[in-house]
């Protein structure tokens, strides 16, 4: 489909900087097919869902994962912006390197300061470039490797807030709690799956009253997300690949509940990609564990997701093809202007939507 049938005009006034408090205060858009649009709130969310019905969350932690070093070639040194976005091995990442016209393939990049304690050796941290790829793209061989590394990605990185924040405020404190659910637990994620965002444990234990289960599924939310689709065409993008996992419980917790008629909610994008990526041809939840690139548009068929909550996205963005398909895109572009007309807050620290399958 051509790329320009998802575009729209968003107000720089609509994004949002911050998230509301509570949480579950955020306004949420139901949108049922066919049937309207219902301003509502998430606190709401227990009473628009019925009893048996199961909602399938994305527990995954953002790690911080921009880094800012120094290239280091001869007697040449040059200052590089490094943003993690999917893990490779116990020592390899691959990121995406800003400028990337100043690294080479054997390049060495210094992040951190060196230290004359070797009680310290952490905080230097060392990376040779292996491979370059389009866009920016390329392979990182790390100095440290498992836990090592990760200690020292969390010592020397940055919480990596999305393009759209971080280029008219800086991360600050408050971030580091704002920018993670309040289940998160897999560590490996270099943004937030950001429906998540609007959980507190006092609407789950609501949820709970009502009947509603939930279970947990990890998709490492990669750097790629926030990257625009600058092909004319969809069939002319590609998606970059994230790690996910669904375990054998969850698989059979989720089938035994479409078996009784239950309906699967999908907390973010990442949650229904993912379940989406592990459902067999009829419906049914195999255990997954590995890569996914899926890319839903417009003539998909959804297999295993109901029900949909969900941010708002950018223009001409994978996410808003995919809401775009789950829901209809006429559908779609109805409630976007009814959003941005009644002052809903877009992106991740936006307001939230909840969407009934088409």
């Amino acid at each position: 489909m051509r790329v320009d049938l998802f575009d729209f005009d968003l107000p720089e006034t609509s994004i949002a900087l911050r998230p509301v408090e509570p949480r579950d205060g955020a306004r949420m858009l139901v949108v049922r097919p066919e049937e309207g649009l219902e301003d509502c709130i998430v606190r709401d969310l227990p009473d628009l869902l019925q009893p048996g019905d199961v909602l399938v969350l994305n527990d995954t932690k953002v790690i911080p994962s921009r880094l800012y070093g120094l290239r280091v070639r001869d007697e040449t040194a040059a200052r590089v912006e490094i943003m993690l976005h999917k893990r490779e091995g116990a020592d390899r990442w691959r990121a995406f390197a800003r400028p990337a016209k100043k690294l080479n393939v054997g390049d060495r990049i210094r992040f951190g300061e060196a230290s004359e304690s070797t009680a310290c050796e952490l905080v230097r941290l060392d990376a040779e470039v292996e491979e370059k790829g389009k866009g920016g793209d390329v392979g990182l061989r790390f100095s440290f490797a498992g836990a090592f590394l990760d200690e020292a990605i969390a010592r020397l990185g940055e919480l990596p807030l999305p393009p759209y924040i971080a280029g008219k405020r800086p991360t600050d404190d408050k971030d580091l709690n704002d920018y993670q659910t309040v289940y998160a637990r897999d560590e490996g994620a270099v943004a937030a799956p950001t429906a998540g965002l609007h959980f507190t444990d006092d609407l789950f234990h609501r949820l709970d009253e009502r009947g509603i289960a939930r279970h947990f599924v990890t998709l490492h939310v990669g750097a790629g997300t926030f990257l625009p689709v600058k092909a004319d065409d969809t069939a002319g993008h590609r998606m970059h690949a994230e790690w996910g996992s669904v375990s054998e419980e969850t698989a059979q917790a989720l089938n035994e509940a479409r078996a009784r008629g239950a309906r699967i909610v999908a907390v973010g994008t990442t949650s229904l990609r993912l379940l989406e990526s592990a459902a067999r041809e009829d419906g049914t939840i195999a255990p997954f564990s590995g890569d996914t690139s899926i890319f839903i548009t417009p003539g998909y068929r959804f297999r295993a997701v109901d029900v949909l909550m969900t941010n708002f996205h950018l223009p001409r963005s994978t996410l808003f093809m995919l809401v775009s398909a789950f829901a209809g895109l006429d559908c779609m572009k109805e409630a976007y202007a009814h959003a941005i007309e009644t002052g809903y807050r877009f992106y991740s620290y936006g307001d939230a939507s909840l969407l009934f399958r088409r």
